[in-house]
C-alpha cells in the first residue's frame, strides 16, 4: 500500500474534470481538497461537531492507511469528510463519512461520497453506516447485512465482574502475549476471518497495539490487539472460532484496563461472548449497520473452530 497519498486516482480526483470541484451549498461554495493536507485540528474539530471521539492520532492513523476528500467553506473550515482503505487491488472499506451538523441535508455527503466511488473505481466495499447515513449509503447502491454493537465503559477485570446466572469459562492457560515474530500468524489468521488479506494494515495496527494469542498444536487459532483510541482503548480486531477462545483472549485486555475506559465493537448478540462482554462493564451505547457494495460479509453466526470469525472490529471504519 502506497504512503504517498496519492494511490488509486486520488491525486487526479480532484478538479480532474470528472466531477466539479466546488459545490453552491445553502448560498455559499464549499470546495473539495485532499485529506491529507488537513491540519489535523482541523480534521479533529469536525470530528468533535459530529460527536465522534477521534483524538487527533487517529485522525493520523487513519490517513497513514488511507486516502480520502474534505470539504471546505470559504473560509477553509472543514465541513465534511469521506476516506477509503484499500486492501489489495480489489477492496476497500470506507469510513470517516461525516458531515457538520449544520450541512446534513443538504448533499455535501453524497458529493464526497461519490468522489470516493470515483476515485477507488473498480473495487468492492464494505462500510458501516450510522442511522443518518443509512439512506445515502442505500442510494450509492450499498446493500445492508448485520449490527454492529458499540459497546464500552469501564472495564472490569475478571475478579470483580458482575454475577451472571451461568459460570463463565475459565481462562485458558495457553494464552500469551504475542511477540514481533508472531505478525505473520496474526495477519493470514485476519484474512481468513475477514475473507480479505489486510497485511498492511495489520503491520501498522500490530505496531501500536498489545496483543494476545491462544495456540493449539502449534497454530495461532485466536488472537485480540489493543490499543488507545478515542476516549480510552480499544479491543479489536480480536479474531477466533469460539466463543471460548474469544473471552480468552480478550480477558487481559480488559483486566489490564480494569477502571479505565474500554471500547470494542462486535457483530455478535448473542452466546458467551456477548454476556462475558456486559459483565466487563461494556455496555452497549449505540449501533451501527455493516454494508457492501459487491463485497459478500462473513457471516459471524458460522463459527467453529476450524472457521474464524471477527469477534471485534479494529474501528468501525476500518473493518
Amino acid at each position: 500500500m502506497s504512503e504517498s497519498g496519492m494511490e488509486d486516482g486520488v491525486g487526479d480526483g480532484v478538479g480532474d474534470g470528472a466531477l466539479p470541484g466546488s459545490l453552491t451549498v445553502d448560498a455559499f461554495d464549499v470546495r473539495v481538497a485532499d485529506i491529507a493536507d488537513i491540519d489535523l485540528e482541523r480534521l479533529q474539530a469536525l470530528s468533535i461537531s459530529v460527536g465522534w471521539p477521534h483524538r487527533a492520532e487517529d485522525w493520523q492513523f487513519v490517513r497513514e492507511v488511507g486516502h480520502g476528500f474534505v470539504a471546505l467553506d470559504e473560509i477553509d473550515r472543514v465541513l465534511a469528510s469521506a476516506m477509503w482503505f484499500p486492501h489489495g487491488d480489489d477492496f476497500a472499506t470506507i469510513g470517516m463519512v461525516m458531515t457538520s451538523p449544520r450541512l446534513q441535508a443538504l448533499g455535501v455527503g453524497d458529493w464526497l461520497m461519490k468522489r470516493v466511488l470515483s476515485a477507488s473505481a473498480g473495487r468492492t466495499y464494505r462500510l458501516n453506516a450510522t442511522r443518518a447515513a443509512l439512506a445515502l449509503y442505500r442510494s450509492l447502491g450499498f446493500i445492508g447485512h448485520r449490527t454492529v454493537f458499540q459497546c464500552q465503559g469501564e472495564a472490569r477485570r475478571s475478579d470483580r465482574a458482575a454475577p451472571i446466572p451461568a459460570p463463565m469459562p475459565a481462562p485458558v492457560p495457553a494464552v500469551r502475549r504475542l511477540e514481533a515474530a508472531d505478525l505473520a500468524a496474526v495477519t493470514a489468521l485476519d484474512e481468513r476471518a475477514f475473507g480479505i488479506s489486510r497485511a498492511g494494515l495489520m503491520a501498522r495496527l500490530f505496531g501500536q497495539s498489545v496483543g494476545y494469542g491462544l495456540e493449539r498444536d502449534g497454530a495461532l487459532v485466536a488472537f485480540a490487539l489493543c490499543r488507545p483510541f478515542g476516549r480510552g482503548h480499544v479491543v479489536g480486531p480480536a479474531v477466533a472460532g469460539t466463543d471460548e477462545d474469544a473471552i480468552a483472549v480478550v480477558q487481559p485486555h480488559v483486566d489490564e484496563h480494569d477502571g479505565r475506559f474500554l471500547r470494542l465493537d462486535t457483530h455478535l448478540d448473542e452466546g458467551p461472548f456477548p454476556l462475558f462482554v456486559a459483565r466487563s462493564g461494556l455496555r452497549i451505547h449505540d449501533t451501527v449497520l455493516t454494508m457492501s457494495l459487491g463485497a459478500p460479509l462473513t457471516d459471524p453466526s458460522t463459527r467453529a473452530p476450524d472457521r474464524p470469525v471477527t469477534y471485534t472490529l479494529a474501528t468501525q471504519a476500518l473493518g
